[in-house]
């Protein structure tokens, strides 16, 4: 049987690029429960904090629960649940998760395979990070789900998947913002070489962004890493959306963060295409995190 393969195609609720990482997510914090201990079993009651904490963290901006991945992941032949009466799930509501003492571990087959052929696990990991979550998440979300992947084993189908994007991304991009960050203004150099400016997808690669210029921006690394996690994002007139959610009293955190709702986006140059509004509404409905702040007057 193709693991591999299984684990890609997870059946999960897609429409016009609707983000569902519950299944992944789960599968994900297995993986690292797996590689700690192979005989972990996962009692619901137990597990439902830390899948609840993934889920508000890396899922979508809408009210979700861990109960849903938890009985569904079954479907997927990767999973399997037992309550104190035994096997078999007693269904996706909380309460009967909770009361039924629901346990959840990943199907013996698959753990066997597992068992067999170590580097499956780091494969498995890997092409679920790449399918679903932006590369800027990829090594906090290890450590959040406690996966330790060595990069010389797991670069193989990374590679494979990175040579099917454009190159060029990267420097067009930086090119038409003019080496500046789109939010603040940073410019930094090395010599010649800028440092600390990256090319951020507005829609998610993973989720058919495509690498055009209209779908990207200029962003310092600590803007990048916000803007993927929800905090920022890009409203009507090109303006930049602070979320509410987001709390920070330090003078850096209101200078970086929070004094940025409302102001324009820096560029990019005249000539160059501005990020399409379609890539910016899939962004705000499914990663920017609740209502934006009013803008600061100047």
């Amino acid at each position: 049987m193709d693991w591999l393969e299984r684990t890609t195609n997870l059946r999960q609720w897609t429409r016009s690029g609707t983000r569902a990482p519950h299944k992944p997510l789960l599968l994900l914090y297995a993986l690292g429960r797996f590689q700690e201990d192979a005989d972990s079993e996962l009692r619901y009651s137990t597990v439902e904090e830390d899948l609840q904490r993934l889920l508000t963290e890396y899922g979508p901006p809408n009210k979700t629960t861990p109960a849903y991945p938890f009985h569904h992941l079954v479907s997927d032949g990767v999973w399997e649940v037992r309550t104190d009466r035994g096997p078999g799930s007693p269904g996706s509501g909380l309460r009967v998760l909770r009361e039924s003492g629901a346990t959840g571990r990943l199907a013996p087959e698959f753990g066997n395979a597992l068992r067999r052929e170590p580097e499956l696990l780091h494969r498995i990991a890997r092409s679920l990070l790449d399918l679903h979550f932006p590369p800027s998440l990829h090594t906090e979300l290890c450590e959040a789900v406690g996966l330790d992947l060595e990069p010389t084993e797991t670069g193989r189908f990374s590679a494979a998947r990175r040579q099917q994007r454009d190159r060029r991304m990267r420097e067009l991009v930086l090119t038409a913002y003019e080496y500046q960050c789109a939010f603040c203004g940073y410019d930094g150099r090395i010599g010649a070489v800028p440092v600390g400016l990256e090319a951020a997808h507005v829609r998610w690669w993973a989720f058919d962004g495509p690498d055009d210029i209209d779908n990207g921006l200029c962003l310092c690394a600590l803007h990048h890493k916000l803007f993927d996690k929800g905090v920022l994002s890009i409203g009507d007139g090109h303006r930049i959306l602070v979320s509410q959610r987001f709390v920070g009293h330090s003078p850096a955190a209101r200078e970086h963060v929070t004094a940025l709702a409302g102001r324009p986006l820096l560029g990019p140059q005249p000539g160059a295409l501005p990020v399409a509004a379609h890539h910016r509404t899939w962004h705000t409905s499914q990663v920017f995190h609740g209502t934006p702040r009013p803008a600061i007057p100047a």
